[in-house]
């Protein structure tokens, strides 16, 4: 019955020290970390490591249920991983422990709560985004894509798979340019 530790922050700048003294403090075996967004499981190989570790008896340690997960699918999705595979997750903050039924429950009321506070974030960011493009001070990001040198291309015989290796975009973008055109 081992105990894994896993700590996980948004941002390159942010640090994990807290998490992992916690973690640590736990009695935690192992402690896995990375610094990548949580709203997703795309991304974070750490944790997959984690989960395939996993064994019957075993423990997975958070120091709160959003360092684990952001969205409640997500949050489902891992503590089904879990119990197929026998583990069991705790939060060294929170009074989470799915081997009871309190445990679980509280469990999921963070999951959503915490799907909440990311969706407000999102929300929030993209009115900032409106004002800003109301200003006129938000223009989105440079254009990666020169039409003139697709079109260029295109017309000297080149087919869309040659022009985009040559300019490193993707196939698709070249296609969008071209029907624009």
């Amino acid at each position: 019955m081992a105990v894994y530790g896993y700590a996980r922050v948004s941002t390159t700048d942010q640090d994990l020290s807290t998490q992992t003294a916690a973690l640590e403090a736990h009695g935690c075996d192992v402690i896995r970390q990375e610094k990548v967004s949580g709203t997703s499981r795309a991304g974070r190989s750490e944790l997959a490591t984690l989960m395939e570790f996993l064994r019957e008896g075993d423990t997975l340690v958070v120091t709160r249920v959003d360092r684990l997960a952001r969205s409640i699918g997500d949050l489902q999705d891992i503590v089904r991983e879990l119990r197929k595979r026998g583990a069991n997750l705790q939060a060294t903050e929170q009074p989470i422990d799915t081997g009871s039924a309190a445990g679980k429950a509280f469990l999921d009321m963070l999951g959503v709560f915490a799907e909440f506070e990311t969706n407000l974030r999102r929300e929030r960011q993209m009115e900032g985004i409106e004002r800003a493009k109301a200003k006129g001070v938000y223009k989105g990001r440079k254009p990666k894509i020169n039409p003139a040198e697709v079109s260029r291309m295109k017309a000297e015989g080149l087919g869309a798979t040659e022009i985009a290796n040559r300019l490193g975009i993707g196939r698709a973008s070249v296609y969008r340019v071209l029907d624009k055109a």
